[in-house]
């Protein structure tokens, strides 16, 4: 039985469970719900939980152990020579006997009639089938994936007809537990708690995971390349080398943080007084019509992908600001050779800043209009201008909220990739003109980890160097994001 069958027979099992349940508590109280402590539906759920809850915990603890198990038998018919190898030798060996052991599932009975009386290569049907194998299969690889194959399904047998009696029984509990006095709502609602705590949880421990990941290969890198080399160094130059060599080259931070503190800084220069006045517009003056079109409009730009915009930079963007300023110099001295590239930090900065627009607009937005009614009421009131209850009520209530907007949009503009590669190029200088190519963090941690380099190489850890560094720098600005935020909910509260 597959595990989606198997699933499905559980839930079945769990809705069957349900309607009993419900139907037992409705007999126990005479169609009266006053006679029981909990609603009838929570009877239910309670056979229900107990009917699926146990049957998955069994299928979850039994998919761990079971491949660990049968890996174990299936080594251990490996002839003594074979299991003498080395750790690597003997982990490539069972990697070519599960191939064939997955191979030989997708045979028929003919090809596999054909391959037993040696009428077929093994090796060649494998390789029509699409599972192409680097040597040929011997006897004992045959034989053990043979008793892969044989354990694996009485593995899925046992796990099926155990899952469904448990999940039998574990009904049975539940239904027998019903009674006038039950307090089956508890005992439902302490399991949506469990499960929502598991939920809020995952997210805690994957940002455990991936920092706990991060710092593990960048304290490996680090164990090459000295740390002040690192964030204090001016020349980022990894000289990729061949499998297996320990040249370091040279990793200098500093190009690259400055690269994307400069491009991002270029964005917001762009992204926030139009994304700020739009919203401003949206919330105070423009008419419900207007704003039912404009609103939807503007927020259609965050759901262009970034290679999009990283397309338009290329190849409308870059080559206008490219000619303009050739034109431009013409008129002026005469020469007309530009003095702005076609990748540079001007144009990644101008589509990022364009890309980035909605986020700024559309959460300020919905934060203008959070602001109480009151406020806006009471300015009118007094006499003040609509512009003057703009500038000296409503963005001072709504300060806090726009600084975690803002704070959202520098996080954008620090993490993006696709529109750098595309517009600012790849070149890792120190500069201050901004109609030179620069590059970020992020461009080189993507050229790092891209091809096929050795993965114990400083020129592939250093990768992680370079995200563990992005997080800290992204962490830095939600703290003082914070204090802002809590500085000014002080002072309006």
């Amino acid at each position: 039985m597959s595990l989606s069958l198997l699933l499905l027979c559980l839930s079945i099992i769990g809705a069957f469970a349900f309607v009993l349940g419900r139907t037992r508590a409705a007999a126990l109280s005479g169609n009266r719900s006053s006679a029981m402590h909990s609603r009838l539906g929570y009877h239910g759920a309670y056979a229900a939980i107990w009917a699926v809850l146990p049957a998955l915990a069994l299928i979850c603890a039994w998919l761990v152990v079971s491949p660990q198990v049968i890996d174990r038998f299936v080594v251990e018919s490996f002839p003594e020579e074979v299991k003498s190898l080395s750790t690597a030798e003997l982990k490539l060996t069972y990697g070519i006997v599960r191939s064939i052991a997955h191979g030989m599932r997708q045979l028929d009975d003919r090809d596999l009639a054909n391959v037993a009386n040696g009428s077929a290569d093994l090796q060649l049907v494998l390789a029509q089938k699409g599972i192409p194998l680097a040597i040929r299969p011997t006897g004992y690889m045959i034989d053990a994936a043979n008793k892969y194959n044989g354990m694996r399904h009485v593995s899925h047998v046992v796990m099926s007809v155990a899952a469904i009696i448990l999940s039998l029984f574990g009904a049975i509990h539940g239904l027998r537990a019903i009674a006038p006095r039950f307090r089956a709502r508890n005992r439902v609602e302490q399991v949506i708690l469990g499960g929502l705590i598991i939920a809020s949880s995952i997210a805690v421990l994957t940002t455990v995971g991936i920092v706990a990941s991060m710092l593990s290969e960048a304290a490996r890198f680090f164990n090459i390349v000295p740390a002040a080399e690192f964030f204090f160094g001016t020349v980022w130059d990894p000289r990729f080398t061949g499998a297996g060599s320990q040249t370091s080259g040279t990793f200098g931070l500093i190009p690259l943080l400055a690269g994307t503190l400069y491009i991002g800084f270029v964005a917001m220069l762009v992204a926030v007084p139009v994304g700020l006045f739009a919203a401003i517009y949206m919330a105070e003056y423009a008419s419900a019509r207007v704003r039912s079109v404009a609103k939807p409009m503007l927020e259609v730009l965050a759901g262009i992908p970034t290679i999009v915009y990283g397309f338009f930079a290329l190849v409308t963007v870059g080559p206008f600001l490219r000619d303009i300023s050739a034109d431009l110099n013409g008129l002026l001295t005469g020469n007309y050779a530009n003095f702005i590239e076609a990748q540079s930090v001007l144009t990644a900065g101008l589509v990022m800043g364009v890309m980035l627009i909605p986020y700024v607009s559309s959460l300020s937005d919905d934060i203008i209009m959070a602001v109480p009614r009151s406020l806006r009421d009471g300015s009118l009131g007094l006499g003040a201008t609509r512009s003057e209850t703009v500038k000296r009520v409503l963005l001072p209530a709504a300060l806090p909220g726009i600084v975690g907007a803002l704070l959202m949009t520098a996080s954008r503009a620090i993490g993006e990739t696709m529109i750098v590669v595309l517009a600012a190029g790849v070149a890792a200088r120190m500069q201050l003109d901004p109609f030179e190519p620069m590059t970020t963090v992020t461009v080189k941690i993507v050229s790092q980890l891209t091809g096929d380099p050795e993965f114990t190489s400083p020129q592939t850890l250093v990768a992680f160097a370079l995200g563990i560094t992005l997080f800290c720098l992204t962490l830095c600005l939600n703290v003082y994001a914070l204090y802002v935020v809590r500085r000014y909910r002080e002072q309006y509260e």
